[in-house]
């Protein structure tokens, strides 16, 4: 499966619409490019195994890029657009890339992309502009054949994790090298399961520099369906846009339902999203209000799925599930669960611990043997840092990351739970709850909320939220007190920044 296929059967159909402009490229037109730019990968030294950086916005010729990597049989890494100079460097030199990919509208930090901070690239590409020390990408790759390179083969993405905890890591897997179209992992396998195929649209509301957005987007290119790809989300054009192009399926993360349950009903109900046929959401923990709510409105078609970049397991769950088992992020899908205490022993049923998994995919981070032994105990385990439990049925529960774990007085304290209680009160729009300095505890429970109206932040609603949180919680998981923020840090990818919200009460800390 590959969208080679596609172009010699349906050369005509959209491979990619950009939501804003209209945009189409179809799969001929992404067939012949991303060969292109393969064969500029040769030309330039690039061989199986090498690596590329591709640092830009949801632009309409990002997956052609990728695809033209995919096909070379060399490692791609996306980098995330928002990055600061020194940021986008360290990851686009740690990758070893030898070309990297950029765009006009990053072009002021792409300038410092030079090669003092990354000597290994000796090729930049800047699509739409000029940059000095950079090529045309367009005039680059346009002079390059559209026949396929002679030694095509499956690469792979490496891309790096957001880094909410700290440095970023390069999360890599083995080469398959297998023939086009033979022998490929990641999303395709559940895509086919939720029905995704040639008569398939795929809404794209978020970065395609992420794994999730990225894995689905090109899987549904493999099967021959279209994408709808979002500059950015916003909660009233995603709902317009699923019924424009009536859309199929689509991949969110939970803040994005927050916003759109959010809206007014009357904007909610103004569109029709009767077309959906299965909505996947995963990235971050969902609150089981959310879950109950948007399944209450679209109807059983929503899926969750819980893994990693890393990809060493994974879980699923299906509406009928999640509302028998709410909270929950299903049962093993890849791999085998294990829930182990501090000393790697395995915990029963109910008792929390690290989540890890074996019997899935292998992985290590990038230059990182160090990381990759923390990682992967000796018994083959796998861990992103994740802690939970399972219950009697094989059930798999989130409490936290262990690293955002509080400790006040010795007791453990989970800040999901407050926050997952928290993001339903109707006066917030988003929420984050972390453990800050308290003299003789330790550390005490705070929550840092964006509300709805900023002119409602205040002493009144402080009240408000922490009664809210004591008529449903035990008092010591709640909130000793409440700040405000008219933004919270939270990346596109869904996930809240926390060590940003850390530096303002720990600063010596982080």
């Amino acid at each position: 499966m590959h969208p080679r296929a596609i172009a010699e059967t349906a050369p005509d159909r959209p491979a990619v619409v950009m939501a804003a402009t209209g945009d189409v490229t179809t799969f001929a037109e992404l067939d012949a490019r991303s060969n292109q730019f393969a064969q500029l990968l040769r030309a330039r030294g690039v061989r199986q195994g090498g690596s590329v950086a591709i640092f830009a916005e949801n632009h309409p010729s990002f997956l052609e890029v990728t695809w033209g990597a995919q096909r070379s049989g060399a490692y791609y890494t996306a980098v995330n657009s928002h990055l600061t100079p020194d940021e986008a460097a360290y990851i686009v030199d740690d990758c070893d890339a030898a070309v990297i990919v950029s765009t006009r509208q990053l072009a002021a930090v792409a300038a410092e992309l030079d090669a003092d901070r990354v000597p290994k690239a000796h090729t930049r590409l800047l699509l739409d502009g000029e940059l000095e020390g950079w090529e045309r990408y367009e005039d680059a790759v346009g002079a390059m054949p559209t026949d396929p390179i002679s030694d095509e083969a499956e690469g792979d993405f490496m891309l790096y994790s957001s880094g909410t905890t700290g440095r970023p890591k390069g999360i890599k897997r083995e080469l398959s090298l297998a023939p086009l179209g033979e022998g490929v992992r990641g999303a395709l396998g559940l895509a086919v399961a939720l029905g995704l195929g040639e008569n398939s649209v795929y809404l794209c509301p978020a970065p395609l520099y992420h794994s999730a957005p990225l894995a689905w987007s090109m899987s549904t290119q493999r099967l021959g369906g279209s994408i709808v790809v979002m500059d950015r989300f916003d909660p009233e054009t995603c709902l317009q846009l699923i019924e424009q192009y009536q859309v199929t399926h689509v991949q969110f993360v939970p803040t994005m339902f927050v916003r759109m349950l959010k809206l007014p009903e009357e904007v909610r109900a103004r569109y029709d999203v009767s077309s959906l046929v299965a909505v996947v959401h995963a990235a971050a923990p969902c609150p089981a209000e959310v879950k109950r709510q948007m399944i209450e409105w679209w109807g059983p078609i929503i899926y969750e799925y819980y893994s990693a970049t890393e990809g060493m397991g994974a879980t699923f769950i299906n509406s009928e599930e999640a509302l028998t088992k709410p909270g929950s992020v299903g049962r093993a899908m890849v791999g085998v669960i294990h829930v182990l205490d501090e000393s790697g022993h395995e915990l029963g049923p109910n008792e929390i611990g690290t989540i890890s998994f074996s019997g899935g995919p292998r992985f290590e981070y990038h230059k990182d043997p160090v990381k990759t032994a923390q990682a992967i105990d000796d018994e083959g385990r796998g861990t992103v840092g994740d802690v939970g439990y399972v219950d009697e049925d094989g059930y798999l529960f989130l409490t936290d990351r262990k690293a955002f774990m509080i400790i006040s007085g010795g007791v453990n304290i989970y800040p999901q739970e407050a926050e997952n209680l928290l993001v339903t009160h109707p006066k917030v729009m988003d929420v984050g709850v972390l453990g800050v300095p308290h003299a003789e505890m330790g550390e005490e429970v705070k929550a840092v909320v964006q509300p709805m109206r900023w002119e409602d932040a205040g002493p009144e609603l402080e009240a408000e939220l922490m009664a809210f949180c004591r008529d449903h919680l035990a008092a010591y998981k709640c909130p000793r007190s409440v700040d405000f923020m008219e933004q919270l840090p939270r990346l596109d990818t869904g996930k809240l920044y926390k060590q940003e919200l850390r530096r303002r009460y720990w600063p010596a800390a982080t």
